[in-house]
This record gives C-alpha cells, structure tokens and sequence, in this order.
C-alpha cells in the first residue's frame, strides 16, 4: 500500500510517500511544499500553494491513503490558527483527491518512530534514515511527514480493527447527581 503522509505548515509543509508491504517499509519520494514565493500577509495565496502542492503529489505519486500531523496549540495564539488553516488547506487537498485520511499527533509519530513521544527532530531525522535504509538525512519537515507515513503503516491497521468492532455507545455517568450522557 502506498502511504502519504504530511506535516503541514503555513511556511513549509512537509511531504513524504513509502510503500508498506506487511512490516516491510521502502521509500518512494519526500520533499517540501514552500510558500515564501508569496507575502507573508498573503494568506489566501499561501493556502492555495499548499492546496495545489499537495494535489500535485497525489497526482505524481498515487497514494492509496494519507496521514496527517494533528497540530496543537502553541505558545502564540494566532501562530497556531495560521498553522491550523495551513492544515486545513492540505486536508481539503487531500480528501477532494478522494484518499482516506488519518490523522496523528506528533507524539504518537515520534512514539512509533523513536520509541519515545519527546524526541527531538533530528532523532525522527536518523530513525526515518535507518527505517527507510536512506543514504542521506531527509529534511526535517520531510522527516516528519515520513515519520507520520511509517507511524501509518504501523498502527494504521490496528487502528482501523479496532474502530470497526467497537460502537461507541451512549453511558451515563454519576447517576446520583442526575449524571452525565454522552
């Protein structure tokens, strides 16, 4: 199955694409979609490079699904609503080229990668290198959206098992004060 997965950013949005047989995992591209041919201030523009980019290589590479970083909030408030619509750009891409999405956070990558949640980018750098038998070092949004490619490939499955048997059921909670449903 061949996997997209991406790291999105309003400057920088990382992409990376592997082919996972089973357990097996080998590389087929990565690289960085950039917006800083345009204005800063020019937020529609930007969103549209991003949104065309990451049509392009759907269209390139032919992924049979895609994943996508979860984006948190940071320090600064508009910092992450500008990142949030970078995500957003990348996700209507991807979902009007009609590819199942799934979406990770970046501990769950660097968990599934390195082995723990707070490991520094240039870890995920040299894990990706060996888990892809790269000859050099990705780029570090690349890395990223390999990494989120290969977490994926993992837990992807798992995942999807787990989701079909099991129904989310309505439960009531602290019956004695009225409780809660949900």
């Amino acid at each position: 199955m061949r996997i997209l997965g991406i790291d999105p950013g309003l400057q920088t949005t990382g992409f990376g694409v592997i082919d996972a047989d089973g357990p097996r995992l080998s590389y087929v591209a990565s690289g960085t979609i950039r917006t800083n041919a345009v204005a800063s201030g020019q937020l529609p523009q930007r969103l549209k490079i991003i949104f065309d980019g990451v049509r392009e290589v759907v269209a390139r590479y032919q992924p049979k699904c895609a994943a996508v970083e979860i984006v948190f909030v940071n320090v600064n408030p508009q910092s992450t609503l500008l990142l949030g619509q970078a995500r957003g750009a990348a996700l209507t891409s991807l979902v009007s080229c009609d590819l199942e999405v799934a979406e990770y956070t970046a501990l769950q990558m660097k968990k599934a990668v390195v082995g723990h949640g707070r490991a520094s980018k240039s870890q995920v750098q040299l894990m990706v290198q060996r888990l892809l038998a790269l000859p050099g070092l990705p780029g570090t949004d690349a890395a990223d959206a390999l990494g989120i490619a290969i977490m994926h490939a993992h837990a992807g499955a798992s995942f999807a098992a787990m989701a079909k048997s099991t129904t989310l059921t309505r439960r009531t909670h602290a019956q004695f004060g009225g409780g809660r449903t949900y």
